[in-house]
């Protein structure tokens, strides 16, 4: 996603791909987009790796909620981010954040990809409690880090095959999960997957851990059903959760009580998801002055 000159302001696109990249980069995106794009300097992945284009695709926006759901269904992470995230204070501020790391890890200079993994590790040094059930949590928990991992990059690589405009070949697929799995050992996960049979394998391992906790539930309603976004946004936004919820596996959208209905989802739901990603796609392409 790309920043808008001020000379495109008047053009309808343009201005919605503002909105649209404000709402997700924040205050500091424009500046944010130039240093990560502009400073000269090595990067953790070419121009060629796969994970620059599943991370610069619209379809992330599903992707990422589908991940959020995903994620809460260990108990132990969804309490860490319950007491310590603020996400429901400042859903944008923590979309924001998101955003920028994967920007920065993706698509900035090395040195700015360590120095973030760094700071996030950081964070998560501090982030320790207790669950309502008595069970301890430490965010830094290599085994919570690793459920993390996994349950986003499954959940983006899925988001991309199905909605991306460019889907991955095979062996593109197995380089996405390789890319993210660089990522992943800067932040402190041990062995974390190679390829899409390694994911699938490291998914299945937590599948006993996992369960719908009454927190998790509330944190679905809240990010599906009244979730900060304006007037305007809430039927776009609603498409775009539909297809997050179509995402999941069906034993998590059960454990969630999240209503689906298979049939529904093939004639209805899929194509109106292709058509809300590819319109953000169209809005958050650049001009061809800025390209």
């Amino acid at each position: 996603m790309r920043p808008l000159p001020a000379s495109s302001r008047l053009d309808p696109r343009a201005r919605l791909g503002d909105m649209i990249f404000s709402k997700v980069a924040g205050p500091e995106g424009p500046d944010n987009h130039a240093r990560i794009h502009g400073t000269p300097g090595p990067r953790w992945f070419g121009p060629e790796r796969p994970i620059r284009r599943v991370h610069g695709d619209a379809s992330m926006f599903i992707g990422g909620l589908t991940a959020l759901l995903l994620q809460s269904l260990h108990p132990l992470a969804m309490a860490a981010v319950a007491a310590h995230s603020g996400f429901r204070g400042d859903p944008w501020g923590r979309l924001q954040r998101t955003s920028t790391f994967l920007a920065v890890t993706t698509y900035g200079p090395a040195d700015s990809a360590r120095e973030a993994c760094e700071r996030v590790r950081a964070v998560h040094d501090s982030v320790r409690g207790t669950t309502a059930e008595g069970q301890a949590y430490a965010a830094a928990d290599p085994h919570l880090l690793c459920w993390v991992h996994v349950a986003e990059v499954d959940s983006f690589l899925r988001a991309h095959q199905r909605y991306g405009a460019r889907p991955l070949d095979d062996d593109a697929c197995d380089g996405y999960v390789a890319d993210t799995a660089r990522i992943a050992t800067a932040l402190g996960v041990p062995d974390p997957p190679v390829d899409r049979a390694g994911l699938a394998e490291r998914l299945a391992a937590y599948r006993g851990e996992l369960r719908a906790t009454g927190e998790a539930r509330s944190t679905a309603r809240f990010l599906l059903l009244n979730p900060p976004v304006p007037l305007l946004a809430r039927l776009p936004y609603a498409v775009v959760a539909a297809n997050a919820v179509s995402l999941l596996p069906g034993w998590a959208s059960r454990a969630l009580w999240l209503p689906r209905v298979p049939p529904a989802e093939g004639v209805c739901v899929r194509p109106l998801g292709v058509a809300v990603t590819a319109g953000i796609r169209w809005a958050l392409r650049p001009p061809r002055d800025a390209a």
